[in-house]
């Protein structure tokens, strides 16, 4: 089945999604299946497959990693290597969508329900994010769109994916987190407000013991600016 997912057209019951330019991720939606590709990055990806392992098996010991600690990700169920030396990953998809769609489209009213629903979403993020990072977790590539939320009567439930380039230490790395918070706040000022920035940070704070309120606050603050000369480096504000 690998092979006659990496070529075009796909097989029938599966269809391509968009993805990075470094992978090629296709979705059968009956069996709730996810394949991903994983296109070499450079020269040296073959070699560093050697030394830490394929992307794929990356990916694959990260979420079981964070599936073991009770955080949301992917359950993978097949991977291997293609004939042209490429890994690629079967496993199931998790429930949810991205952050991004939850800002831009389905609680993009801000009055209401909708606005209460919105808080209640960036706080729990916030905590859930701040758990991951007590925790001893950073993810690789910490954007809105790689964590995704799922509504239920409980609440909110968080998954993470793409964690190839998740990583675990204890303490994490400060370094890691100031990065992650700053993907985070990459999102546009028109999804979201500073005071719901700072909503999301307060949460997540309360689940840092490690850092003092200043320490805390300093992170907030860099992360913050991090992000907005990104954004107006690319023209986005």
């Amino acid at each position: 089945m690998a092979r006659l997912l990496a070529i075009d057209p796909p097989p029938h019951g599966w269809q391509l999604v968009s993805s990075s330019s470094n992978a090629r991720v296709a979705y059968h939606s009956e069996e709730q299946l996810y394949y991903k590709e994983f296109y070499p990055r450079g020269p040296l990806e073959r070699l560093k497959s050697v030394l830490v392992g394929s992307r794929a098996t990356r990916s694959r010991k990260n979420d079981a990693a964070l599936l073991s600690e009770g955080f949301g990700a992917p359950l993978h169920l097949a991977s291997g290597q293609l004939s042209n030396h490429h890994h690629y990953s079967f496993s199931k998809a998790v429930a949810g969508e991205g952050i991004t769609d939850w800002c831009r489209v389905h609680l993009k009213n801000r009055t209401g329900e909708a606005l209460r629903q919105r808080r209640r979403l960036l706080h729990c993020m916030g905590q859930f994010v701040g758990r991951m990072h007590a925790s001893g977790f950073t993810h690789g590539d910490l954007r809105t769109s790689n964590i995704l939320a799922a509504y239920g009567e409980d609440g909110f439930d968080f998954s993470l994916i793409d964690n190839e380039r998740t990583r675990r230490q204890a303490p994490a790395s400060g370094r890691h987190i100031l990065r992650n918070l700053m993907q985070l706040n990459m999102l546009l000022p028109s999804d979201i407000t500073r005071t719901d920035r700072w909503r999301f940070f307060l949460a997540w704070q309360q689940q840092m013991p490690g850092f003092s309120r200043v320490e805390s606050r300093l992170l907030a603050l860099e992360s913050y600016r991090w992000a907005m000369r990104r954004l107006a480096a690319k023209g986005l504000i």
